[in-house]
């Protein structure tokens, strides 16, 4: 009995909360968040494929970074991708952690400072709002969907961290729309939490 009054009381707390979020626009917004991120996403990936297939293989491009930049040289470049829109799949950088003497202390460098580079873009962004005519874009001709982000800030950054979208732009959006710098620090935990699972997967592949 007490098993059915559970399952019960839980189902009808997920539709309770699932109203709420279609009432509210949640849904809508993260996908609109996800659209507007996936066409430098899909722009990047073709360019990836046609380097695969008419340039050089991409196996082959890691061995060659791998050989010819030491690790600094290609953290130093991941850092600057993380910070710079991050339009550089991190898929890479996992499997060239993978070929080197060390691949889990910099499979977690890489973790790192795809962290730091978001929270680079964080604070850019903090800067960018005090340009007066992006201040009043933002704050007179999409007040609405300002305040939808500014509500669901913390989901927009947990996707970014998590999902295979750029990072960097969640962050830059996030800081841009003044969100708490304390929160962005919690959920952007989240990134070394994609890097471990990816990692785990990769690492068996190279």
């Amino acid at each position: 009995m007490s098993d059915n009054i559970n399952k019960q009381k839980s189902k009808f707390q997920f539709d309770r909360a699932h109203r709420y979020y279609k009432l509210t626009g949640f849904y809508s917004f993260v996908v609109e968040s996800i659209k507007k991120s996936m066409p430098p996403v899909l722009a990047v990936a073709g360019i990836l494929i046609v380097i695969h297939f008419f340039v050089q293989d991409i196996p082959t491009l890691l061995e060659m970074a791998v050989e010819k930049l030491p690790d600094y040289g290609v953290l130093a470049f991941f850092y600057v991708s993380e910070t710079i829109l991050g339009l550089i799949p991190p898929e890479l950088f996992i499997a060239w952690a993978g070929k080197t003497a060390s691949p889990i202390l910099n499979l977690f460098l890489i973790a790192l400072f795809s962290y730091l580079g978001g929270m680079t873009a964080y604070f850019i962004g903090r800067r960018v709002l005090k340009i007066p005519s992006i201040h009043y874009y933002l704050e007179v001709k999409m007040s609405k969907q300002l305040v939808m982000a500014r509500k669901w800030g913390g989901i927009l950054i947990a996707v970014g961290a998590l999902l295979p979208l750029p990072f960097s732009i969640s962050s830059l959006v996030a800081g841009m729309l003044n969100y708490d710098f304390k929160w962005w620090i919690i959920i952007g935990l989240l990134r070394f939490v994609r890097f471990a699972i990816y990692g785990a997967a990769i690492f068996q592949m190279v």
